[in-house]
C-alpha cells in the first residue's frame, strides 16, 4: 500500500473505519532533518486526513520523536530542517510548519497542534496546581480575536476540561499539585491540556508508557472518546505494535530514519513486508500474548528442582500515614507463595498492589511488620550482621530504570566490581579478570569496561545491571519491571538474554511486572496481587488460559491487540 492511500482502518472495537475522502490535515513530503552535519531522517512522507488516526512505530533511534520534533519545531539542541515540507490544515488555511516563523510557531501551538507527552512528572510544574497549569493553556491557547475570558470563566473551563478528562471532583482537585496524583490522573491533567486550544490534530508521544495496562486503557478510551467526540485528528508515536493495531486506523512504521511499510493494522500485525516490521511484530509482548506464539524466553529452566528456594508465609506490611496520627496502610496482607529453584515466578498487578513492597521485604530494604520470607530455610525478616550479609549475596536486585540505579561518575568496570570490593571478594587484577567474564555473560564488549553509563544505549545499560547483579554468583534475581522501559527489540534481546543466564547458571527470577504481555513471555507461575493481596496464583498456562478472579480477568482483557487473535 502507498503512503497517503485512504484506507479503511481497523480500530479499537475491530471495525473497519471509513478513512474515505476526508480532506487531508496534515502532508509531511521528502522531510530530512539534520543535526550539525548529521542526517537523521530521510525523505519521510505521509499523509493524515481530518478525524484520522495514525500511529508511528519503531524502536528507539527510528525517527518517530524527530518527526513529532520537526513538525512542532521543537528539535533539540541544533536540529533543524533541511529540506521537505510539512504542511499543515485545509486549503484554505494551509501552513509549512517547516518554514513557519517563531511568533507563528507559538500560535499554531496548543491552538492546532496540540502535544500529550510521555512524562507527566517532568512535563507538569511541581511547584503549581494543576488548575493553574491548565488556566495557563487556555488563556495561552487562545483563537486570535476570541472573547477574553475572566478569572471565574477561565477556572470554570480548567475544572470542566478535567471532567472531561477524566478527573472526578475536578472542583475540588483543581487546587491541588501534581504529586497529590496518581500517574494515571497526572496523564489525564496532561490531557486536559493538550485539548484546551482545541486543536485540529493531538499528537500523543507514548503517553502511557509508564503506566500499568489497566491504567492505561481507561486513560487510551477516554482519549480515543475525546478525539472522536471532537473529530481530532490523531498522531500516536509508540514502540508498541499492539498498542497501535488496537488505537489508531493506519500504521508508519519507521526505521534508522526512514519509513519502511505503511498499513492497516491488520495488514501491518498479520502480513508484514518487510523484516524490520517482521522482528518488530515478533519481539512485541502484546502481539505474542493475543496470537498465542511462542514466548522469547520462559519455560522451566532444564536446571530446575522441586524443592522451593523462596518461601513467602502470611507476609504482612503496615505504613504509618505521614501527618496522621494513628493513621496506617496496609501495603501487604497476608501473602503466601513459594518460588521453585530454577524457575520464573512473575509478581503482577497494577500500581500499589503491593508487589514492590514484596521484592523490598526479600531484599531486605523493608522490614515485614508480620510473616516470614526465607531462602533455603534462612529467615530474611528476622536476619541480621553477618547473617542478613550472607542472604544478600543469594539473591540480587536488579530495578527498573538503568540509568537511575547505576552511578553515573563510576566506569563500567568499577559498577559491575562494586558488589565484589564491598563484599571483599578477590584482589585486584582477579576482580579485573571476574568483570571481564561477567560482560562475556550479558553480551557487552570487553572495550566498553572503561566507559561510563551516559555513552551506552538503555538495553546495554540495564546488561551492565545484570551484570552487577551477577557479581557475587547470587542464586536467584529480583527483577522490578527490568525491562519497562525499553523498546519492545530491546527488551525482546534482554528478556532471552535472561532466559539464557537462567537455563546456562541455574538462575532463580522473581520477576515484579505490570505488564502481563511481557509476563507471559518469560514466567513458569505467576502470583497476581491486587491491593496487597494475593487474588490467584498458578501456572503460566492455567492463569491466562483458566483464569478465576474477575480481577485477573480484567488485566488480561486490557492487553492490547486482542481482537487480532480470531
Amino acid at each position: 500500500m502507498q503512503q497517503g492511500d485512504d484506507v479503511n482502518g481497523i480500530g479499537s472495537s475491530g471495525v473497519a473505519v471509513d478513512t474515505g475522502p476526508r480532506e487531508v490535515l496534515l502532508k509531511v513530503e521528502n522531510l530530512e532533518v539534520t543535526f550539525g552535519t548529521a542526517p537523521v531522517l530521510h525523505g519521510v512522507s505521509f499523509e493524515l486526513r481530518q478525524g484520522e488516526r495514525v500511529a508511528i512505530v519503531g524502536q528507539s533511534g527510528s525517527g518517530k520523536s524527530t518527526t513529532i520534533g520537526a513538525i512542532l519545531q521543537l528539535l533539540p539542541g541544533d536540529g533543524y530542517v533541511s529540506n521537505g515540507s510539512i504542511q499543515l490544515g485545509s486549503s484554505r488555511n494551509r501552513v509549512d510548519l517547516a518554514d513557519a516563523s517563531d511568533a507563528q510557531m507559538r500560535s499554531i501551538r496548543g491552538s492546532r497542534l496540540g502535544l500529550v507527552p510521555q512524562d507527566p512528572m517532568s512535563n507538569l510544574n511541581p511547584s503549581m496546581k494543576v488548575g493553574a497549569q491548565i488556566a495557563d493553556a487556555l488563556m495561552s491557547n487562545r483563537a486570535p480575536g476570541s472573547e477574553r475570558l475572566d478569572r471565574a470563566q477561565v477556572k470554570s473551563r480548567a475544572v470542566a476540561l478535567m471532567a472531561e478528562a477524566g478527573i472526578p471532583d475536578a472542583e475540588r482537585r483543581y487546587g491541588q499539585y501534581p504529586h497529590e496524583f496518581s500517574g494515571g490522573m497526572r496523564q489525564r491533567v496532561l490531557i486536559a491540556i493538550s485539548l484546551a486550544g482545541e486543536p485540529e490534530l493531538l499528537i500523543a508521544d507514548e503517553p502511557t508508557s509508564a503506566l500499568d495496562v489497566t491504567v492505561q486503557r481507561q486513560i487510551l478510551n477516554h482519549l480515543q472518546n475525546l478525539v472522536d467526540a471532537r473529530g481530532t485528528s490523531l498522531l500516536f508515536i509508540t514502540h508498541d505494535l499492539g498498542l497501535a493495531a488496537d488505537r489508531t486506523d493506519r500504521i508508519i512504521v519507521m526505521s534508522e530514519g526512514r519509513i519502511v511499510e505503511v498499513g492497516t493494522p491488520r495488514e501491518i500485525l498479520l502480513n508484514p513486508q518487510e523484516d524490520y516490521t517482521k522482528a518488530l511484530v515478533a519481539a512485541a509482548p502484546s502481539v505474542a500474548a493475543v496470537l498465542g506464539r511462542e514466548p522469547a524466553g520462559g519455560g522451566m529452566s532444564s536446571i530446575a528442582g522441586p524443592e522451593p528456594i523462596l518461601v513467602i508465609k502470611d507476609l504482612f506490611k503496615e505504613f504509618k500515614l505521614r501527618g496522621q496520627r494513628g493513621g496506617t496502610v496496609q501495603a501487604v496482607k497476608d501473602v503466601s507463595f513459594s518460588v521453585q529453584r530454577g524457575t520464573t515466578t512473575a509478581v503482577v498487578g497494577e500500581s500499589g498492589s503491593g508487589k514492590t513492597t514484596v521484592a523490598r521485604i526479600i531484599l531486605g530494604l523493608e522490614t515485614a511488620s508480620s510473616g516470614n520470607a526465607l531462602i533455603d530455610g534462612q529467615t530474611i525478616t528476622a536476619s541480621r550482621g553477618q547473617e542478613r550479609r550472607a542472604l544478600r549475596r543469594k539473591v540480587q536486585p536488579v530495578f527498573q530504570d538503568p540509568y537511575g540505579s547505576l552511578d553515573p561518575t563510576f566506569s563500567i568496570e568499577r559498577l559491575i566490581d562494586e558488589p565484589l570490593r564491598i563484599f571483599k571478594v578477590g584482589d585486584k587484577e582477579s576482580r579485573r579478570k571476574k568483570v571481564a567474564d561477567l560482560l562475556d555473560q550479558v553480551g557487552l564488549p570487553h572495550s566498553m569496561a572503561q566507559r561510563r553509563p551516559n555513552e551506552l544505549s538503555g538495553g546495554q545499560r540495564q546488561r551492565v545491571a545484570i551484570a552487577r547483579a551477577l557479581a557475587l554468583e547470587p542464586e536467584m534475581l529480583i527483577l522490578d519491571e527490568a525491562v519497562s522501559a525499553l523498546d519492545v527489540l530491546v527488551q525482546d534481546q534482554i528478556l532471552r538474554l535472561l532466559a539464557d543466564l537462567q537455563d546456562r547458571l541455574g538462575l532463580t527470577y522473581l520477576f515484579i511486572s505490570h505488564d502481563l504481555a511481557v509476563v507471559r513471555q518469560i514466567a513458569d507461575n505467576v502470583v497476581v496481587m491486587k491491593a496487597g493481596e494475593v487474588m490467584e496464583s498458578g501456572s503460566v498456562d492455567q492463569v491466562y488460559n483458566r483464569p478465576e478472579s474477575e480481577y485477573t480477568r480484567e488485566l488480561l482483557g486490557a492487553i492490547p491487540g486482542a481482537e487480532f487473535a480470531a
